[in-house]
């Protein structure tokens, strides 16, 4: 089974799948989505495939998320039942990982970012090296953490989970298996040899090449994040982080203002919500908040000052975290 864009093949013991796109950063759209899913049902009940190993062609990323450029020209188009059909294949995809009933390894190499995360961190096994760089960057395209974000967010120590869906900073590889979004830390140098080794020996090939994670670089920020991060709103994170008086809050709140106020208000009650849900219910009322959040303008001018003109210079609507109408936000909710 092989596409331009994702070669599907079995690999001895293992069905390996290989993201191929390597011009858009391995960029998921829905002919990616489609192959993965067929050669994940295919393989479900062969008795010679024990494992799936999702990886990347590239050496410069894994996958950088979800194809918003295609996404925005639909909804721009008023083509919301595509915008919708996107969505909701891509986190069927999500669930089919997450309750995938054999082991479902990635190796995480490179840029991974969004649905990166998406076809990653719902498999059991997730292999990050020191060159692995991961993030949920929605809240800068006007869009929210999505891909089941707002289930696995919230169950990360602390408040790294808000943190990171608010911000979207940047983790190296070893920051993520500190956190929990990888299971594995594999030193990129022995990349090959476990590729090598995984079609013989299967998932336990995995155990034999991790190495222990390089020290945790957010520990010595933990306090602080869960200080700020904490609070109910996203204004009483701003107030917080202005009072930290530090340089990591001052980078903070940077990020945070040059990200959509709507989008902001928006993820921070999902994660919060998203506490209190399952995977499935998080996904299904994740789906939901998209059909409200691509129809707001927020989310072609993300995507359009981000990723196409690529400008950096987004004017949100409205501008400003005092702006936003909490019964605004509370109706997309819902």
């Amino acid at each position: 089974m092989t596409d331009a864009s994702v070669i599907a093949a079995r690999d001895g013991r293992i069905g390996r799948l290989t993201l191929n796109r390597p011009k858009a950063l391995n960029a998921l759209d829905r002919p990616m989505i489609a192959a993965i899913s067929a050669a994940l049902a295919a393989w479900r009940d062969d008795p010679a495939v024990e494992a799936v190993v999702i990886d990347s062609a590239s050496d410069r990323a894994f996958c950088a998320g979800g194809d918003v450029r295609q996404v925005r020209l639909h909804a721009l188009a008023g083509e919301h039942a595509t915008v919708d059909l996107f969505f909701s294949e891509e986190y069927a995809l999500n669930a089919a990982i997450a309750f995938y009933p054999k082991p479902y390894i990635a190796l995480i190499d490179g840029i991974c970012m969004g649905g990166g995360i998406g076809v990653s961190v719902h498999g059991q096994v997730r292999v990050v090296t020191e060159a692995a760089l991961l993030a949920m960057p929605e809240t800068a395209i006007g869009m929210f953490p999505d891909i089941g974000a707002t289930y696995f967010l919230p169950r990360l120590p602390g408040e790294f989970g808000v943190f990171l869906g608010l911000t979207g900073a940047r983790v190296a590889g070893a920051d993520a298996a500190h956190v929990g979004l990888a299971t594995h830390f594999v030193p990129r140098a022995l990349l090959p040899e476990l590729q090598a080794a995984l079609p013989r020996e299967g998932v336990g090939a995995v155990a034999r090449y991790a190495q222990p994670p390089p020290p945790f670089s957010l520990a010595p920020r933990a306090a602080a994040i869960e200080r700020c991060f904490s609070a109910a709103s996203v204004a009483d994170i701003l107030a917080r982080l202005r009072a930290e008086d530090s340089d990591w809050a001052r980078e903070a709140l940077a990020m945070l203002a040059s990200h959509s106020p709507t989008a902001l208000s928006v993820a921070l009650a999902a994660i919060r919500r998203g506490a209190g849900l399952d995977l499935a219910a998080a996904l299904a009322a994740e789906l939901r908040l998209t059909r409200a959040v691509t129809r707001h303008p927020d989310f072609a001018e993300g995507v359009r000052a981000m990723v196409v003109d690529k400008d950096r210079k987004p004017r949100w609507s409205p501008a400003s975290i005092e702006q936003v109408d909490p019964a605004a936000i509370a109706a997309m909710l819902e």
